[in-house]
């Protein structure tokens, strides 16, 4: 834990078929720019819809020499993730 600050996502391994079957079957809400073509969501300015045959944090900083939006950085370091929460080829 950095800063005394415990993380847990009971969601991060789950695939991602696994997660939007469990969005439809319980009909919860979800961001409608999901259905839109943009997988991962990120602040206004810096997300575009994935094209086709694009990872799904391809819309992410396009045109940008970037990968991080600055919350997963620690001490000036990128902390990576064991495991990114989409994934490429994942179907909803």
């Amino acid at each position: 834990s950095a800063n005394g600050v415990i993380k847990l996502n009971p969601l991060a391994y789950w695939p991602a078929a696994q997660v939007w079957g469990y969005i439809k079957e319980h009909e919860l809400p979800y961001n409608p720019l999901h259905d839109e073509g943009y997988p991962s969501l990120g602040c206004w300015p810096c997300t575009r819809p994935v094209q086709s045959g694009e990872g799904p944090r391809a819309g992410r900083w396009p045109g940008r020499n970037k990968t991080e939006c600055g919350i997963h950085i620690e001490g000036g370091q990128v902390q990576q993730r064991r495991r990114p929460l989409l994934w490429a080829g994942d179907e909803r």
